[in-house]
């Protein structure tokens, strides 16, 4: 062989091997570095606080001491969030028994509305992950069950479930401590609060009414749940057991299970240290440290009980159907709860696992990718002319990111937060045999269920 040759062929091997070498050396660097960071950034100086429950693991999950898990409460409520035999109380006729909760928070799109604005009572048609949901022919739109600000995902919601809504109007206590005097004064709805559960538990009861849900003793027994009803609420006597309460906890409760506990992070945390890759890695190192996430996104979820206004647009600037006077009032974030000056725009802040399901983010629907999220908080320059200067959060200000600086971070968010394994919280079938998430007969052909 020529000697030429066999000297280009060491050649090109050390410099590979040097390149994994420097690999290497740079990835274990990067992961001191970042134990640093997410340890100095936790409550408890640990990495363990970050660390997501398992959805079994039903003791170490957040839960409303009023809705103590159990297996059977999160079994039967796994059923019902997509019991679209519920529907049996709809504004037209032609859309009954067709929708369930997983109309608007479908698994596939990481349990958001597949499209910009989530349909219930009144859409047509499912595609693959709901995304083409239109106008049913027979509805008008003062029927149709639409929502005039994007839904929150439900992934993790048990980190942030104290308060919920975009402006936390709903649950007895955490952020709501101090506002009884207005709870059914502004909305009807918060009057809820007096029951004394937690936000979510709270939100699902009125959520079942206003999105035409309903649970009887007869449904229950049709349907085949009624055995499922004893099993998960003894306590609860006659016909009470089999209503929209217990429908509520019970949903609820399996929410309440939906982590993302299998996110590259999440075992990155656990102690593999190749699950994420080393840009993910240091996307990670900003996002606990220059880009400053973590001085909103506090909890274990990334998600928090707190609301801050970032100016970016509201839904009504690309609405597909209009929901009606609330949609005002819901542009007005905490505000339009508390009736506070200070309060206005201000919205909670979301959990940031699984952002990949759909393309539409903020309470307004308003970015289409990762990336454009990314370059609006590091240019920090507001988009709503709606929202005063003086309302906008003390840190939303320039980041100065590099271009590889923002890559990074993108690639963090993007994939060392997607936990790929979400549909497993998708039943394979309901007791009932009904279609679901959607039983219009277009969703049932697209779906398969016929």
């Amino acid at each position: 062989m020529n000697k030429l040759y066999l000297l280009a062929i060491l050649s090109a091997t050390m410099t590979i091997m040097a390149a994994c070498v420097s690999d290497t050396i740079e990835g274990d660097r990067v992961d001191l570095d970042l134990m640093q960071a997410v340890s100095n950034s936790a409550p408890s100086n640990t990495l363990d606080y970050y660390v997501l429950p398992g959805h079994t693991d039903l003791a170490a999950l957040p839960q409303d001491p009023r809705n103590p898990l159990t297996k059977e409460k999160v079994e039967l409520g796994k059923f019902l969030f997509f019991e679209t035999g519920m529907g049996i109380v709809p504004e037209n006729e032609a859309g009954h028994g067709s929708y369930s909760c997983a109309s608007c928070h479908v698994p596939a799109a990481d349990f958001k509305p597949g499209r910009k604005q989530g349909i219930g009572e009144g859409g047509f048609g499912f595609g693959f992950r709901g995304e083409s949901r239109v106008k049913h022919s027979e509805y008008i739109e003062d029927e149709m069950d639409v929502q005039g600000i994007r839904p929150l995902s439900v992934l993790n919601v048990a980190f942030s479930a104290e308060n919920t809504l975009w402006n936390g109007s709903f649950g007895s206590g955490g952020a709501n401590v101090g506002t009884e005097d207005i709870w059914g004064v502004f909305d009807e709805a918060t009057d809820l609060n007096h029951l004394g559960y937690q936000g979510l538990e709270t939100q699902n009861i009125e959520g079942l009414k206003i999105h035409r849900l309903l649970m009887t003793p007869e449904l229950a027994n049709d349907m085949g749940y009624t055995s499922y009803f004893d099993k998960a609420f003894p306590e609860f006597e006659g016909e009470e057991r089999y209503s929209n309460i217990t429908t509520s906890l019970a949903i609820s409760a399996y929410l309440r299970t939906l982590t993302t506990s299998e996110a590259p992070f999440q075992k990155w945390l656990k102690g593999n240290m190749s699950a994420m890759s080393t840009q993910e890695k240091r996307g990670a190192l900003l996002f606990f440290g220059d880009a400053n996430c973590i001085s909103c996104h506090t909890s274990p979820a990334f998600s928090a009980v707190r609301f801050f206004a970032l100016g970016v647009n509201d839904l009504d600037h690309q609405v597909s159907f209009k929901e009606g006077p609330e949609t005002a009032k819901k542009n007005l974030g905490r505000g339009g709860f508390t009736g506070r000056e200070e309060d206005l725009y201000k919205f909670k802040v979301p959990h940031l696992y699984n952002l990949q399901g759909t393309q539409f983010y903020f309470h307004g629907s308003s970015k289409r990718s990762i990336e454009e999220v990314v370059e609006y908080f590091d240019k920090a320059v507001p988009e709503n002319p709606n929202v005063p200067q003086e309302a906008l959060a003390a840190d939303f200000r320039p980041l100065n990111l590099s271009d590889q600086e923002k890559a990074d971070l993108v690639a963090f968010l993007k994939f060392g937060l997607q936990d790929p394994t979400v549909m497993k919280y998708a039943p394979e079938a309901l007791p009932s045999g009904n279609c679901f998430p959607n039983a219009d007969w277009k969703s049932r052909r697209e779906i398969g269920c016929e």
